[in-house]
């Protein structure tokens, strides 16, 4: 009966992130991040490249954190992993932002005519700064 329950708890906890993948997946997919930022650089020729990136990545990450993988290359290894992955986060952030017309709004309602670069440039610095500051102290490192 205990293999029973372990083999059923192990089907809800695949099918979950299966779930949970697709719904990255798709949130990604429908906000057209992977498009836009082949469009913006100029490598729309690459952009099964970026789909095959972000889906490896994805399955590489998932893989590493399960079955808690050591990771070998030390701090250089960690500072472009971080790198990388902000640099997707924030690409991410924007899209959703811009396809939600986030700052178009806000700009009105605060009646700001210019200053829009400003305004995007201090929110990114005020999050660098947040990670930074949060990383520094090991905060909810328990």
């Amino acid at each position: 009966m205990n293999a029973l329950i372990q083999c059923f708890l192990a089907f809800v906890g695949a099918a979950a992130g299966a779930v949970t993948a697709a719904g990255v997946f798709a949130l990604i997919t429908v906000i057209g991040i992977i498009p836009r930022m082949a469009g913006k650089t100029g490598t729309a020729k690459w952009i099964s490249v970026y789909e095959w990136a972000v889906v490896l990545g994805g399955i590489f990450g998932n893989l590493v954190d399960l079955f808690h993988i050591p990771k070998g290359g030390g701090t250089v290894l960690l500072l472009l992993f971080g790198l990388g992955s902000g640099t997707f986060v924030s690409c991410l952030i924007m899209s959703l932002a811009e396809v939600m017309d986030v700052f178009p709004v806000m700009c009105r309602r605060i009646r700001l005519q210019t200053g829009i670069a400003f305004l995007v440039l201090s929110l990114a610095l005020g999050k660098m700064a947040g990670a930074l500051l949060f990383f520094w102290n090991q905060w909810g490192m328990d």
